[in-house]
């Protein structure tokens, strides 16, 4: 059993488009950005869904490539003394929680995500406040605050599972803020739900109707989609998952083939995994200039080589900062997390 919570329409700050540098410019910041991560001990930490440029630096200088769960652990677990965060904030602020020790730089602090935009702190604590009885799950998309408030953070990675386990113990649930992943995670596990509104606008926007019109144009492709995308967008798809079960996806199944319904962004390293294959992008509801996200996430997009180079040599405006006791508080649910994770996969290796 699902409930959806009435909340009201959010209105999104899209920014401006990020400055188009030249070949020139681009050598020239991607040398420099190398030069300064060595001598500040400094890792650049970059989620799927940023463009394929700063990813390409990521990977050549021994940072990381991931989803938000597997950046988390990244961020704690190396020997950096900064982490460079290229990504939307709410993965700035995660990091910063998971390793207080450490300088914690984005390239621009204004890179936001409309899950977090839409589930604003004092809203939400009220509704928690207005049913004491259930557990509260918060997707990793949400500030440190709301992080605060919950008892569990999740990833869409590891979200089904979590949610499958605290149904088995009975628990009822507080979900929050993607809408369309929650009814998804309902669907699977039958957990009694109830669901705050929000959504992801690059994922809102694919349309089931123009994902079966691009099927029949290439009817041997399998459909990939991310579950926090419309449910009649997910039950098209051949496989559903997070960014990194979606590049899986692309390596295992046997289609020549994909339809990808998510940021384009994660193109990159699909690519990578999966070479001989082709890879197209699932339609938007929009064509154009009418669509708000056109599959790549405004703000993922303002992760530039110039906007990095610059937190590297001034951190202010670009440092990410946490209160200590907000800090400790968020740090508990993610935890949680991170060791059910752990021995999840304990549970699955010991089981091969």
């Amino acid at each position: 059993m699902s409930q959806l919570i009435a909340v009201e329409k959010v209105d999104y700050p899209f920014p401006a488009k990020p400055k188009v540098l030249t070949v020139d410019q681009q050598q020239f910041y991607v040398q420099e950005i190398k030069s300064l991560l060595k001598q500040k001990n400094a890792k650049l930490i970059a989620h799927y869904y940023t463009d394929p440029e700063i990813q390409a630096l990521a990977e050549a200088t021994g940072g990381c490539i991931s989803d938000s769960l597997e950046m988390a652990r990244f961020g704690r677990d190396c020997d950096a003394d900064t982490l460079i965060i290229a990504g939307v904030k709410f993965m700035g602020e995660t990091a910063k929680i998971l390793s207080p020790e450490k300088t914690v730089l984005m390239p621009t602090l204004e890179a936001t995500c409309s899950l977090d935009i839409g589930c604003p702190e004092d809203k939400f604590a009220a509704f928690c406040d207005a049913h004491p009885d259930h557990t509260v799950v918060v997707y990793a998309n949400t500030s440190a605050a709301v992080k605060a408030r919950a008892d569990w953070v999740v990833t869409s990675s590891i979200a089904l599972e979590i949610v499958e386990h605290l149904d088995s113990l009975g628990e009822k649930i507080i979900w929050a803020p993607d809408r369309h992943l929650g009814a998804y995670i309902a669907k699977k596990t039958g957990a009694d739900m109830l669901m705050w509104q929000g959504e992801c606008i690059v994922h809102d926007e694919f349309s089931a109707k123009a994902l079966l019109d691009m099927k029949h144009l290439y009817p041997d492709a399998a459909i990939l989609v991310h579950p926090e995308s419309p449910a009649s967008v997910v039950a098209l798809a051949d496989a559903v998952g997070s960014t990194t079960q979606l590049i899986k996806a692309a390596q295992t199944l046997p289609n020549s083939h994909f339809i990808v319904a998510t940021d384009r962004g994660i193109f990159y390293k699909m690519q990578q995994a999966a070479p001989g294959k082709i890879l197209l992008e699932a339609p938007t509801a929009g064509n154009g200039a009418t669509c708000k996200s056109c599959a790549h996430c405004p703000w993922m997009a303002m992760n530039g080589l110039q906007a990095i180079y610059q937190s590297l040599t001034d951190n202010s405006g670009h440092e990410i900062k946490v209160d200590e006791a907000l800090r400790q508080r968020a740090l508990v649910p993610l935890d949680r997390m991170l060791a059910f994770s752990a021995e999840l996969k304990m549970k699955i290796s010991s089981n091969i």
